[in-house]
Parts: structure tokens; sequence; C-alpha cells
């Protein structure tokens, strides 16, 4: 049999290969790890054009029509997660590559959004490197948020969970979706409001949408002029769901009080990027999949999904 040559990208964490027994398909493949992103479409068709399977990091790598084209020896694409807006299905489809995904075994991005709202409210990353820095005692006083009002954008499964911890440290939880009813919200607990009663009361908002073209720009200029000058606006989503412009406005104006963002409209966020200067900003270099035991199940079904295709029975199909 031919040996295949397989490209495994992103893995800036160098990981890949120890999360996952590459030994199960490494009889039949190659594996080459690339651990830096490319420049664009054409460093990507250069590197990956002699590869016949790639495993990609979610919303990573762009696979837009014109990668598809370029790479005419691809034959299976598996990404982590079932759904990769980064990726042209119809393009993969038409070019007979296989695409299929990974299944997440739970999501860590809950927990993650909950580290961003303390570390807005109570600053302890900043009084963190104070101490490192030898700095004087206590420089930052907190905000407690027992009692305060959670606005949480999208009450699927991930924005459920962010209420639940949000209500077992005595937050108040309204919620609002383009989608959502005040039957859904009943069922999890929280109150039902609108988008505009959400954006003028509640104290942190919480962006839990999946992107697409009705959620792409969903957070606009005029929603963050209602929210209250002592309010916080947390994305572990998705960055093009927020207008990053009028988001940047905002806080160089000192209109609300800050934001966390894990997610943007450019990943890696780069060097020079405006955020990167405010001090009312917490970032995070899109953290919310971002532990071993996430890295493990992805990597571990990217094997399976490999050693699947070679026997004829691709799993979780996607295109």
């Amino acid at each position: 049999m031919t040996r295949l040559r397989c490209a495994i990208l992103d893995d800036y964490f160098n990981l890949s290969l120890s999360s996952a027994d590459w030994s199960k398909v490494t009889d039949r493949i190659d594996v080459t790890v690339f651990n830096q992103p490319f420049a664009g479409s054409d460093a990507a068709a250069g590197a990956l054009k002699d590869f016949e399977v790639i495993c990609a990091m979610r919303e990573r790598t762009p696979f837009p029509r014109a990668l598809f084209a370029a790479l005419p020896k691809l034959k299976l694409l598996i990404t982590s997660g079932m759904r990769n807006a980064a990726i042209d299905m119809e393009a993969a489809k038409d070019h007979n590559v296989v695409l299929c995904g990974t299944q997440f075994a739970r999501d860590p991005t809950a927990p993650l959004t909950m580290g961003l709202i303390l570390e807005l409210t109570r600053n302890i990353g900043r009084e963190n490197a104070r101490m490192h820095e030898g700095q004087p005692w206590q420089k930052f006083v907190g905000h407690e948020i027992e009692g305060r009002t959670l606005g949480v954008i999208g009450l699927g499964k991930l924005g459920s969970k962010v209420a639940g911890l949000a209500k077992a440290f005595g937050m108040n939880v309204i919620a609002w979706s383009p989608n959502l009813t005040p039957e859904r919200c009943k069922e999890v607990g929280v109150t039902y409001a609108t988008k505009e009663e959400l954006f003028k009361t509640a104290d942190v908002i919480t962006i839990h949408v999946v992107l697409g073209q009705r959620s792409r720009g969903l957070v606009g200029a005029a929603d963050l002029a209602r929210m209250k000058p002592t309010a916080y606006l947390v994305n572990t989503a998705r960055g093009p769901i927020v207008d990053e412009a009028a988001l940047l406005e905002t806080l160089q104006q000192n209109k609300i009080a800050g934001a966390a963002v894990d997610v943007f409209s450019v990943e890696p966020l780069p060097v020079d990027h405006p955020f990167r200067k405010l001090d009312n900003m917490v970032l995070t270099p899109h953290l919310g999949y971002a532990t071993e035991e996430g890295f493990r199940n992805h990597y571990g079904q990217m094997v399976e999904g490999v050693d699947a295709w070679f026997k004829g029975e691709p799993l979780r199909r996607l295109a």
C-alpha cells in the first residue's frame, strides 16, 4: 500500500502527537505537524499541496474554495468539532474531499466564562502580576457579583451551563437570543428579556450563540450604547458576533466598565491590534477549547477518523 501524507495543523501547544496514539495509523500515513499558523491561503496551499489527509483545529486555518482547488491530492479533512465556519463544505463536496469532525466530550468554555467574569470584577490576574513584580500591596478594589444580573445571549447547551454556574455564584440571570422563547427560559430557570432590556439592565453580558449569517454583528454599537457605564461584556463565542470597531470605541471612551474577550475576527490577534493597548480589557488567546482533556478527545477521534476512512467507513462525516 502506498503511504499517504497527513498534516496536523495549528498545533500551537505541540500536544497533538502526545495526546493520542498515532501508531494506530502510522503504518499507512506519515505525519507532519504544523505548530504555527500560515501567513495566508497561498502559504497554506504551498505547504499542504502534497498531503492527502489534513487534521485541522476548528476555525484556525480557513479552507475556502480556492484552497481546496489548490490541494488536488487532498482526500480526507478532519476538523475538531462537528462544525467549522472556516471550511467551505460545498467546496469540499465538489472536490470529492471527505470531511469529518470530532465530538466534544464536554465544553470547558463555561468555566472559562466565569473565570473571565471574576477577572473583570475582582482583578485576580492584575493583582497576581503586581505581586510578582514586587508592587505595593493592593491597588484594585473589586465588585461583588452576588446579587448582580447576568445577561446571557444564547441559551443553548453552553449558555444554559453558564447560567447554572452564575446562579451558583448568587447572580440573577436573564437571557435573550433571536429564537429564544420564554418557555425555554422557564425550563432553564432564568428570566426572559428582550434584547433592549438585557443590554439596559444586565451588569455582565455574556455571549453564547453560534456564528452564522444571522449572528454576525449581532452585538452592535446601538446595543453597546444601551449598557450601563458599570457593566461588562464577555465574549467567548466568536469574534465577528460583536462589532469589534464599536467595542473598541466604547472601551476607549470608557462608556462601559470593561470587556473580556477570548475570540477575535482575526486570530491570532495581531500584535499591534488596539485591543492590546486597553487597560479596561481582559484578553485571552481563544482558550475556551484549550484543555488537555479536550485535546486528548479531539486528537484521539482524529486517529479513529483516519483509521475508519482507510477502512471505507468514515466516522462523524460532515460532507
